[in-house]
C-alpha cells in the first residue's frame, strides 16, 4: 500500500480526501484537540459508519469503531428505538445537514468539539472504610469521558423532542451545535459541569 492511500480491498486504494462521510463531509483536516482523547475519537474516514458490532467481543474494541457510528448507536437507546440502525442514520444524517446550513461548518469537526466540551474530567466515586460510606473525588478515564459526553449528547437531543413538534434531527443538531460552542444551554454542558462541581466539593 502506497503511502497516503487506502487498502480498501482487493488491490483497490483510495485517497482518504476521496473517502467522504455519507458521500457528503470530508474527514481530512477534522482534528482533536483533547490529547487525553485522541485515541479513543476514531476518525478513521469511512463511507458509511457501519461496523456490524465487530468490535463487541474485544476489549477496548469500541474504541476502533468510528465516532459518528457511536453517536448512531447511543441514539437506538432507550429500548423504544432499539435495533433501528437505520432511523439513527437516517437522524445523524439529517442532523449533519442541519449543522452544515446553519453553521457552515464540517459537521463531523462540530461533533468532536461537542465531545471534547461535554466529556467529564473528575467525577465521584463511593469508598467504604470503617463501616462508613463516602463520596471521593476521581479523575475519569479518557474512554469513559466519550461515553459519559456521547451519552449527554443523545439524552439532550430526546428531551429536547420529546412531547414537542420539533423532530429529533433538529433537536440533535442544536444539541451538537451548543455544546460545540461551550454553550450552558446545552444538556450535554449542564451534566458535565455538575458532576464536575459534585466532585469539586468531594475533594
Amino acid at each position: 500500500m502506497s503511502s497516503g492511500t487506502l487498502n480498501i480491498g482487493e488491490g483497490v486504494e483510495v485517497r482518504p480526501d476521496k473517502i467522504r462521510l455519507f458521500g457528503k463531509w470530508s474527514w481530512v483536516g477534522v482534528e482533536v484537540r483533547d490529547p487525553s482523547l485522541k485515541r479513543y475519537i476514531n476518525l478513521k474516514p469511512v463511507w458509511l459508519p457501519h461496523t456490524g458490532g465487530r468490535h463487541e467481543k474485544r476489549r477496548f474494541g469500541k474504541a476502533e469503531v468510528p465516532v459518528v457510528e457511536r453517536l448512531m448507536n447511543k441514539m437506538m437507546r432507550p429500548g423504544r428505538n432499539g435495533g433501528k440502525k437505520h432511523l439513527a442514520y437516517n437522524i445523524v444524517k439529517t442532523a449533519f445537514d442541519i449543522i452544515f446550513f446553519e453553521t457552515g461548518e464540517n459537521p463531523i469537526q462540530v461533533l468532536v468539539r461537542a465531545i471534547e466540551n461535554s466529556a467529564p474530567r473528575e467525577d465521584t466515586t463511593k469508598i467504604t472504610y470503617g463501616g462508613i460510606t463516602y463520596r471521593v473525588s476521581v479523575d475519569v478515564a479518557p474512554q469513559r469521558r466519550v461515553d459519559q459526553a456521547l451519552k449527554f449528547l443523545t439524552e439532550g437531543a430526546r428531551q429536547c423532542a420529546f412531547n414537542n413538534p420539533k423532530p429529533i434531527e433538529e433537536c440533535l443538531a442544536e444539541e451538537l451545535i451548543l455544546a460545540a460552542r461551550g454553550d450552558p444551554r446545552s444538556h450535554a454542558i449542564r451534566q458535565k459541569e455538575e458532576i464536575e462541581r459534585i466532585a469539586l466539593s468531594s475533594r
